[in-house]
């Protein structure tokens, strides 16, 4: 979202919000926060998205499609592999294929990937702190 998308509308006022330190925020046009909003929830609430981040932001190396396999129990293999091509074509993870007899195909976190973990992260955090 650009700042210039941010900015008041005519037909909206846009509030002052009170941040943590005193900070004052400007506020969003809210119909297109709620647009962001909902693009964000379709993408890590689907089962199994967010567990499927979670091994790969605990590791500096690539996984394997077997290693998600073996950590991702209670998941079908059509349902896995139908989010990691979502997560893929999202850009949140990288997919590497070898020309290899057994097939071999490794995942890792884009930047994009990276940020959207620590993100999640820190909303966990403050959740454990505030609950």
């Amino acid at each position: 979202m650009t700042s210039s998308e941010m900015k008041e509308t005519k037909r909206q006022k846009v509030n002052k919000l009170p941040l943590y330190n005193n900070c004052n925020f400007d506020g969003y046009d809210s119909q297109k926060l709620m647009l962001q909003t909902e693009k964000l929830r379709n993408l890590i609430t689907k089962r199994g998205t967010f567990e499927m981040l979670i091994p790969l932001c605990c590791t500096i190396n690539p996984l394997r499609y077997k290693q998600f396999r073996e950590l991702m129990k209670g998941i079908s293999s059509k349902t896995l592999t139908r989010r990691l091509k979502e997560l893929e074509k999202d850009g949140i993870l990288e997919r590497h294929a070898y020309n290899e007899i057994p097939p071999k195909v490794e995942y890792k976190l884009t930047k994009k990937g990276q940020e959207l973990v620590e993100s999640i992260f820190n909303l966990i955090h403050w959740m454990i702190k505030w609950s």
